[in-house]
């Protein structure tokens, strides 16, 4: 079956880093294009970032442009988000996502807080 694992959420400060990791396993990773959306408390659920399978094409909100990166490595199946100039509307869970076989997955969530 289809899973994903988030990692690499915390407390940082404003202005600080973080690199989120999603672990994928159940299908073919490779074929598969990757996004990661965040939930704040009280939003609804926003997307992130997205990137193709063969991490030819990246896209992302305007939001988070310029200071957050997705990337993925094939061969570990998984995916990252590098989030630099972090700020406390930044403040939300991270959640990885796949559309595979007519369906989105999502993984737990990694909660992410930015404060001082």
């Amino acid at each position: 079956q289809v899973q994903l694992v988030e990692s690499g959420g915390g407390l940082v400060q404003p202005g600080g880093s973080l690199r989120l990791s999603c672990a994928a396993s159940g299908f073919i990773f490779s074929s598969y294009a990757m996004s990661w959306y965040r939930q704040a408390p009280g939003k609804e659920r926003e997307l992130v970032a997205v990137i193709t399978s063969a991490a030819g094409s990246t896209n992302y909100a305007d939001s988070v442009k310029g200071r957050f990166t997705i990337s993925r490595d094939n061969a570990k199946k998984t995916v990252y988000l590098q989030m630099s100039s972090l700020k406390p509307e930044d403040t939300a869970v991270y959640s990885c996502n796949v559309f595979v076989w007519g369906r989105h997955y999502w993984g737990q969530g990694t909660q992410v807080t930015v404060s001082s």
